[in-house]
């Protein structure tokens, strides 16, 4: 049986919904992620609310569910209306959330999209000094994948002045804590 692109996306909408099985979820996710890739697809996953099934999946407990979740944003995010409807959406906290991941996946595709949903209007909570001190911390990375993503986001997407206040802020600090004052 031959269905349609749309009716065989919604079919996968519908098993991902109705399945209590966690291995179906991750299977059908996977799936829906990997067909985010296509922007043949945009139009159909945006009818059948993939965007807003992804976006709740990035809170979910099990983290391969997240790994695709955030896989799937950062496929769809290159579409203008698609990032428009994440960003209109509150789609950028969730997303940071994912930068503290221990999937090293997650955090890779979390740091692309922020970087595809770079907007004059979003690059403030972006580029935020959190995910400026985060990226500082990922940027001496042994990963190199992850450290040269980290570097091309602070060199790319933030400020001098940003990167500097996060530098001296992270000297003073223990993980994130600032120490007392004298």
């Amino acid at each position: 049986m031959d269905l349609g692109r749309l009716e065989y996306l919604q079919a996968l909408v519908t098993e991902f919904q109705v399945t209590e099985s966690s291995e179906a979820k991750e299977q059908v996710l996977a799936n829906l992620a990997n067909f985010a890739y296509d922007p043949k697809n945009y139009e159909y996953l945006r009818q059948l609310q993939v965007l807003d099934l992804f976006l709740d999946a990035l809170t979910e407990d099990k983290e391969t569910l997240v790994e695709f979740a955030i896989g799937g944003l950062c496929n769809l995010c290159l579409d203008k209306t698609n990032k428009d409807y994440i960003l209109e959406a509150n789609g950028v906290q969730p997303i940071i959330n994912c930068l503290s991941s221990s999937n090293e996946e997650t955090v890779m595709s979390a740091v692309t999209t922020l970087m595809y949903l770079t907007t004059p209007q979003s690059r403030p909570q972006i580029t935020a000094l959190p995910v400026v001190e985060c990226m500082l911390r990922f940027s001496l990375s042994a990963n190199r994948r992850l450290s040269n993503l980290a570097v091309v986001f602070l060199e790319d997407y933030c400020a001098p002045v940003q990167v500097e206040e996060a530098r001296s802020l992270s000297k003073h600090s223990a993980v994130g804590i600032p120490l007392p004052k004298d």
